[in-house]
């Protein structure tokens, strides 16, 4: 293992009407047509929060409003390691554009796991399915 190739990576959560936004990798990336929250690496003296905005607007051409963390969770790939910082959102602002991603769908929380995902999520949908268990209106 590469130790040196750590990402740090912002993840959304996009909540909709009950339903949760999974993004597919494109081909030509790494973990080709794995599912994935959409979100993308932080860069040098940006936070989590600003990463997340910065990359669904440049990945989805929407506008998020960050309204929770979820648990911070790192990944052992063969290659590199990624810590996720993931956040619960809604959008504000414009329609979805794909501009990085193969294709979207929205699940209702409780079939998330129905998608192939990319190992590194899969925590951050336990923790989540987690709290929405324990929430009650």
């Amino acid at each position: 293992m590469d130790a040196s190739r750590h990402l740090h990576v912002a993840c959304a959560i996009v909540e909709q009407d009950g339903l949760v936004l999974a993004a597919q990798r494109s081909s030509a990336t790494s973990l080709p047509l794995k599912w994935e929250f959409p979100g993308g690496k932080i860069e040098p003296g940006a936070s989590p929060e600003q990463c997340l905005l910065r990359e669904m607007h440049e990945e989805m051409a929407i506008r998020v409003a960050v309204d929770r963390p979820l648990a911070r969770t790192t990944h052992y790939y063969d290659d590199f390691t990624v810590t996720l910082y993931p956040f619960c959102c809604r959008i504000i602002e414009g329609e979805i554009i794909l501009h990085e991603h193969a294709a979207l769908c929205w699940l209702p929380p409780e079939q998330l796991h129905t998608l192939d995902w990319a190992a590194a999520d899969l925590p951050v949908i336990c923790e989540y399915q987690e709290y929405n268990n324990g929430v009650t209106a």
